[in-house]
């Protein structure tokens, strides 16, 4: 595609080294008549795991609610117009280049990041596209990254924070817990998701400090599942609501940080409790331990083999993940969890492989395909092997999978997880693509 060829013009013209400043993008800004300032009301969401979630449960409700919304999440699975979602509908790809020859050119050649860059184009799209609110997902910690050059949003969001991104912005959960919690704004308020308490305490410092009003979980909202409902208390209101339509244990808090944030909004973006229900239902977000059903790689597994994806890259999500294998293990104990994993070279394979141990019967190792930063097959399987997982290397996606169908028998669940990337790469390879609306 035409717009493959400009994107990667871009990366060679500004080279993908992070350079956590807001200077470069500022300047770019005024050149392009500041789009940042005529955006719809804002929803800011930073954290380490479930701000993609938090923010697709979001979507769901207020389209549920009628509402036009605009989206900018990162990053993307197979195409890069995900990234970019004005009134409920993928950029389309005219539009985009338009858009970002016109940054390009405003940019006349000074240094700026390749995510500043199509952040500028995001915002200039925006800005010329009327809606009620745009949900805004950070890229890279918050207090220095491209999309916190809003001033005033309606709503700052943290989802929980773990390690991650430890050689940009720190190496302990407080250092990079105060990158996080440079999203908050004065005087606006913050949804805090679940913390641990050196990150919550970093948090609540910096929202003493400047002034911004935070509605803390298990303080001032609590969620917890009820039968096959939710519970959700804020306040002295308490609401059951349905259970949401992603699947995981760990989408319990990322549902939550969504209906408190819908609810603290709510005389700016009124909606009902069926509205949220209907929302809760109807959440769409790919590569979030999904299940494929149908496509070209799904055709060559046995009729008892489910093939699932997800895109979780670090130990937190790993930990989620896990957790939610070993229950489905307690529910049938017959099933044989097998997983095909791979991983950028920026990343511990160790750190995420530990939390399968004794869950995963085997785990057969890719590179990631077209990542020249990925880890080889065989340094994963390495690290697998080091933490105790039967690991053998594969060359590809679909031989990996011929060879688990191959090597094992009865109910089976493949999981290919370790990357967003990867999960792109089998939902490209597999042809039926699951897209954000």
């Amino acid at each position: 595609m035409k717009i493959d060829r400009i994107l990667e013009r871009l990366l060679e013209l500004h080279p993908k080294l992070i350079d956590l400043s807001l200077i470069r993008l500022k300047k770019l800004l005024n050149q392009l008549g500041n789009p940042e300032k005529k955006l719809p009301p804002i929803i800011h969401v930073a954290g380490t795991n479930g701000k993609g979630s938090t923010i697709a449960t979001l979507a769901a409700i207020y389209k549920s609610a009628g509402y036009s919304v605009h989206i900018y999440t990162s990053p993307h699975l197979v195409n890069f117009t995900e990234r970019i979602v004005i009134s409920g509908s993928e950029i389309c790809e005219n539009y985009l280049e338009q858009t970002l020859f016109e940054c390009e050119n405003a940019n006349k050649g000074e240094n700026i990041t390749f995510f500043e860059i199509t952040t500028a184009a995001a915002m200039l799209a925006f800005s010329r596209h009327p809606a009620d609110l745009l949900l805004l997902e950070v890229g890279l910690g918050g207090r220095f990254d491209a999309t916190n050059i809003i001033e005033s949003p309606l709503l700052s969001v943290i989802t929980p924070i773990s390690m991650d991104h430890q050689d940009f912005l720190g190496e302990t959960i407080g250092e990079i817990a105060f990158e996080k919690a440079g999203i908050l704004k004065p005087s606006v308020p913050a949804i805090i998701g679940p913390q641990t308490r050196e990150a919550l305490n970093v948090i609540k410092n910096r929202a003493r400090d400047i002034g911004s009003p935070i509605s803390v979980f298990g303080e001032d909202w609590k969620i917890s599942r009820q039968d096959n409902e939710l519970n959700f208390e804020i306040g002295s209101r308490s609401n059951v609501f349905t259970q949401p339509s992603l699947l995981g244990d760990h989408q319990l808090e990322n549902t939550g940080c969504a209906l408190a944030a819908a609810t603290l909004v709510k005389e700016q973006l009124p909606v009902t409790e069926e509205e949220l229900n209907m929302g809760l239902s109807n959440i769409k977000w790919p590569a979030r331990l999904q299940k494929l059903t149908k496509g070209r790689l799904v055709d060559m597994l046995a009729e008892d083999i489910e093939l699932w994806i997800d895109g979780g890259h670090n130990p937190g999500a790993a930990k989620a993940i896990s957790a939610t294998l070993k229950n489905w293990k307690v529910v049938s104990p017959e099933l044989s969890i097998h997983m095909v994993f791979g991983t950028l070279n920026n990343r511990s394979p160790q750190d995420f492989l530990k939390y399968f141990t004794n869950i995963a019967e085997t785990v057969r190792t890719v590179g990631i395909p077209g990542e020249k930063n990925s880890f080889s097959a065989l340094e994963t399987m390495a690290a697998a092997v080091d933490c105790g997982l039967n690991a053998f290397p594969a060359r590809s996606i679909r031989t990996a999978l011929a060879d688990i169908v191959n090597n094992s028998n009865g109910n089976r669940i493949i999981l290919v997880c370790g990357s967003l990337y990867l999960a792109g790469a089998v939902l490209s390879r597999n042809g039926c693509l699951s897209r954000k609306a």
